[in-house]
C-alpha cells in the first residue's frame, strides 16, 4: 500500500508536470491545489530536489519545477525514493533486501510467491511514468 507521503509527491509530480517546463511554481500554490499540509509538502519537494526530480529556484519568481520530463520518471522510482521498497516481503526485495527472521527461503512457498506479485508490479511501475497519470485536456 502506498503511504500518504507516496500519494502526495505523485500529486505533486502530476501538478508540476501540467504546468509549462522549466517554470517554478510556488509551494504555497501546489499546496493549495493539490490540498497537500505545506510543511509536509516542503519535505517532499526537497526529498525529490536530493534524488535528482525536481529543480527549485530562489527569490521572485522562484519555487520548483521538473528537472527530468515526466515522460522520464518511472513510477517505480518515486515510490522507491519516498516509501522504500515495492516488494511486500523484505525477503523478495530487489534493493532493500533482508532475510525474514525464522525463515528457510528456500523452502518457503510464500517468498516464492511474493517474488512473481513484485515482478508483475515492476513490470507495470516501471513502464508508466508521471506522464501517464497526466488527464488530457479536452480543449487540447
Amino acid at each position: 500500500m502506498l503511504n500518504k507521503k507516496t500519494q502526495y509527491a505523485i500529486k505533486a509530480l502530476i501538478f508540476l508536470a501540467e504546468q509549462e517546463p522549466y517554470t517554478p511554481v510556488l509551494i504555497s500554490e501546489i499546496s493549495s491545489k493539490k490540498k497537500i499540509p505545506l510543511k509536509f509538502l516542503e519535505n517532499i519537494l526537497l526529498e525529490l530536489k536530493k534524488e535528482g526530480i525536481l529543480e527549485s529556484k530562489k527569490g521572485k519568481g522562484g519555487g520548483y519545477f521538473l528537472k527530468i520530463p515526466a515522460n522520464k520518471i518511472p513510477l517505480a522510482d518515486i515510490i522507491r525514493k519516498i516509501d522504500g521498497p515495492i516488494a511486500m516481503l523484505p525477503c523478495a526485495s530487489l534493493y532493500f533486501y533482508e532475510r525474514c527472521k525464522n525463515c528457510d527461503e528456500q523452502n518457503c512457498g510464500l517468498h516464492e510467491i511474493m517474488i512473481e506479485v513484485r515482478d508483475a508490479n515492476l513490470k507495470i511501475l516501471e513502464n508508466k511514468t508521471v506522464a501517464d497519470l497526466l488527464i488530457p485536456s479536452k480543449n487540447k
